[in-house]
């Protein structure tokens, strides 16, 4: 076939991750009554009977989201799993089933394998999962993984990025930016080492936040807090590819506004004082560091002293009106416009 050199061409990268997924995907129509959600959400939702069954999957691909030289075979299968999982909860679902189907070359022995399921294996057992099925291939650019999470919620406690309104509280669990400035330290090591093979880096004063890039948790515990303090999200998100993109999702979603608040956003300690050893600001690595797979989501107002108190749950924003605007506000009380600058695959 005789490429036409006049066709025109479009660069992934004008497009982004998202906005690829919508181009290519917006002539789909759903035919089947039981395809409650789609394309468009964390999971997609469908209908049986009183329940919903939510899928999502995600794809892992050497060299672009892990990097074998710092990440243990054993750890990688672990967070495949639990970067499905996360999808999941976020839709305030139970996890209950996975698929697993790994593209690998022939530089892998079956020992490497072995590593790479009894992370996966680990997985399964800590969040009591079922692994149901998958596929294996042969490839000539690495290993790369796909697996795929199911999970059933009440059709009456499905939680979508789309419920958000005016005067909600906008709440994120846990604290944020970690796992990207364990990828840093990660990144400095491995150069490093390749100066000097014989020096053996002293990664004592980074365990925590090592530990959430290389074995990051999904938030099933944050689900059954919810459940027991009786609270129901308007929307929810998960926080894979840094606050300030979630944050757009839920309103652009929701078609609503927000500010969010600097002094609010919940830091370890450890990430505060890695980014002033990497003289990087601590607030851009909260928005745009990606990876957490902590839970950001809304509540009425009226469910505040229900969570006021609780550790695993910080309130760092508010919902307004569409035409507010969406706004970090600073520290010194100034405005700044949300701009999504967090992970993007097909920046060149």
């Amino acid at each position: 076939m005789i490429e036409d050199k006049n066709q025109q061409r479009t660069d992934l990268n004008n497009l982004g991750e998202f906005g690829l997924i919508k181009h290519l995907t917006k002539n789909f129509e759903i035919h089947h009554e039981s395809t409650v959600k789609g394309i468009g959400d964390d999971a997609a939702v469908l209908g049986f009977k009183d329940e919903h069954v939510v899928v999502s999957t995600d794809l892992l691909v050497e060299g672009v989201h892990f990097d074998l030289s710092y990440m243990p075979l054993k750890h990688l299968g672990y967070k495949a799993v639990i970067v499905n999982l996360s999808d999941v909860f976020a839709m305030n679902a139970e996890a209950t089933q996975i698929t697993v189907s790994i593209a690998v070359s022939n530089r892998f022995p079956l020992e490497a394998l072995e590593e790479l399921y009894a992370g996966i294996e680990t997985a399964a057992k800590i969040y009591d999962i079922d692994v149901v099925g998958g596929d294996t291939t042969s490839s000539t650019t690495g290993l790369l993984i796909s697996v795929t999470a199911l999970g059933v919620v009440s059709k009456t406690e499905t939680v979508y990025r789309s419920g958000a309104k005016p005067n909600d509280l906008l709440v994120v669990s846990g604290d944020l930016g970690g796992a990207y400035m364990g990828l840093q330290v990660l990144e400095r090591e491995k150069q490093v080492y390749k100066v000097n093979p014989n020096n053996q880096p002293d990664l004592d004063a980074y365990t925590y936040i090592i530990e959430r890039q290389l074995k990051p948790e999904a938030r099933k515990d944050v689900i059954k807090l919810l459940k027991d303090l009786e609270v129901k999200p308007t929307s929810m998100i998960d926080i894979s590819d840094g606050l300030s993109s979630e944050v757009l999702h839920l309103c652009e979603n929701s078609e609503v506004g927000c500010d969010l608040y600097e002094n609010k956003i919940p830091l370890d300690p450890q990430v505060i004082s890695t980014c002033e050893e990497f003289n990087i600001d601590s607030t851009t690595i909260a928005l745009n560091g990606g990876e957490d797979y902590e839970l950001l989501f809304t509540v009425d107002q009226k469910d505040y002293p229900k969570i006021k108190a609780n550790p695993s749950l910080t309130v760092v924003g508010f919902i307004k009106e569409e035409s507010a605007g969406r706004h970090l506000v600073t520290r010194a009380e100034t405005k700044i416009e949300l701009k999504a600058q967090g992970w993007k695959n097909f920046n060149a």
